[in-house]
């Protein structure tokens, strides 16, 4: 009798309905210690794959010594490790000892909300394979993921170095300035689910088609963002070592320097894992129904995890290939971009897909493929008027020169006459 609760708690259950308090409980914690073991050890991972890309990218060997190159990143951790800690005279040292694990946590924190696979039945009860299922998922990766920036603020200012205070200043208004185009963005997600969890909007793409080609222009805003709120190229200026020497971590040593570092690119996987979810249809397997729908199987959820991670591979591939192929803007264009096209084309945007999904609410059309299929149509017609149209080429508007066409023409016309006279102009 004295065993009864807890022959109780691990009773069989129905595979398919929730868990007990208990197994709940427990299924937690199993999951909180299996995704973070395995979410640290692909972020170590992930610093090789940037040498092993970069070094295909540039025709070259990348890391081929220890282990053949697959234990580089032990050795990287190693030597960061044994390497003597440094502290500036004049730094703030609480706050520049705390400012690397607030870089750091918050993007680790935001991966908890994000759906990875279809439920998981056991003889328990199902488990859903999300460390923390939260009604307003999406919301908490908005809070959370802007306290990151605090980290790199502190780091600039607590060093006490005028090229580390730069890069803080940097980076906290590229992060005010393209945090709000990435929360307008993801209004029109918002609009199609009419919910906030990040598991109804999965399941919204399962029925209507993913979000990326129903709302287009929302995803080119979000990915752009994202971008800039990773502080990768082209928006690494926070960092800029041809201009700030190392930016906001200067002064930064041993363990403490290799933590940002573990935060950007952890801040690439919940990047790359919240563009999945919210453009990509998470976990859903395309152009069928059959992962969506009861009974759930482990066949299932070993499946929808794979189709998980194959695309969240794609964009951390995606990133790096970005950093080795685009240059860095200017920080005129980057706040330009930011404020006079990003942010007007995202509450544009927003107004369009109101107006759209209020239509055809109102005409009475059904939330399904008729309906996507009607969103993609206006969409294939706002990215030409965009792209085409309106940006005449120019993907991404300020990048361009201050020069008027007729004076660039006239330019390239004196050069080509008279190299001699063209260099007496400038």
């Amino acid at each position: 009798m004295t065993h009864l609760p807890l022959f109780a708690l691990f009773q069989v259950a129905d595979p398919q309905l929730p868990p007990t308090e208990g197994i709940f409980l427990i299924g937690t914690v199993v999951k909180m210690f299996i995704v973070f073991s395995v979410y640290m050890v692909g972020v170590a991972m992930l610093t090789l794959a940037e040498r092993k890309i970069s070094a295909w990218i540039q025709d070259r060997h990348g890391p081929n010594r220890v282990g053949y190159g697959w234990l580089q990143p032990a050795a990287d951790g190693l030597k960061n490790i044994m390497k003597e800690e440094t502290y500036p005279d004049s730094a703030n040292l609480p706050l520049f000892i705390l400012a690397p694990a607030i870089s750091f946590i918050p993007a680790m924190i935001t991966w908890a909300v994000i759906p990875f696979a279809s439920p998981l039945p056991t003889p328990w009860g199902r488990i859903d394979m999300v460390v923390a299922d939260l009604p307003v998922g999406f919301l908490f990766c908005l809070a959370i993921s802007s306290l990151g920036v605090y980290g790199i603020v502190l780091a600039g200012w607590s060093s006490n170095n005028k090229y580390s205070l730069l890069g803080g200043l940097r980076s906290s208004a590229q992060m005010i300035s393209y945090e709000i185009a990435m929360g307008m963005s993801t209004v029109c997600v918002l609009l199609l689910s009419g919910n906030v969890s990040l598991s109804t909007i999965i399941q919204q793409q399962a029925t209507m088609g993913w979000n990326v080609l129903l709302l287009s222009i929302a995803f080119f805003i979000f990915l752009v963002s994202a971008f800039a709120e990773t502080n990768r190229l082209p928006f690494d200026l926070p960092e800029a070592e041809s201009e700030l020497v190392a930016g906001y971590h200067t002064e930064y040593s041993a363990m403490k320097f290799s933590l940002f570092f573990i935060a950007e690119y952890a801040n690439m996987v919940t990047a790359s894992a919240l563009i999945t979810s919210l453009f990509f249809g998470g976990w859903d397997i395309p152009f069928t129904q059959w992962d969506n729908l009861p009974p759930f199987t482990v066949l299932k959820t070993v499946l929808t995890l794979g189709v998980f991670l194959t695309k969240v591979l794609f964009f951390l591939f995606f990133f790096m290939w970005i950093r080795w192929t685009v240059p860095r803007f200017r920080y005129d264009q980057l706040m330009s971009l930011g404020w006079k096209l990003m942010l007007p084309l995202a509450l544009a945007y927003i107004t369009i897909i109101a107006t759209v999904v209020l239509v055809l609410d109102r005409a009475g059309v059904a939330r399904g493929p008729a309906y996507g299929a009607i969103l993609f149509g206006m969409n294939v017609v706002l990215a030409v008027l965009l792209f085409v149209v309106l940006d005449r080429g120019r993907i991404v508007s300020p990048a361009y020169s201050r020069l008027d066409r007729e004076e660039v023409a006239r330019l390239r016309d004196i050069s080509g006459r008279n190299p001699a006279l063209a260099e007496k102009k400038v």
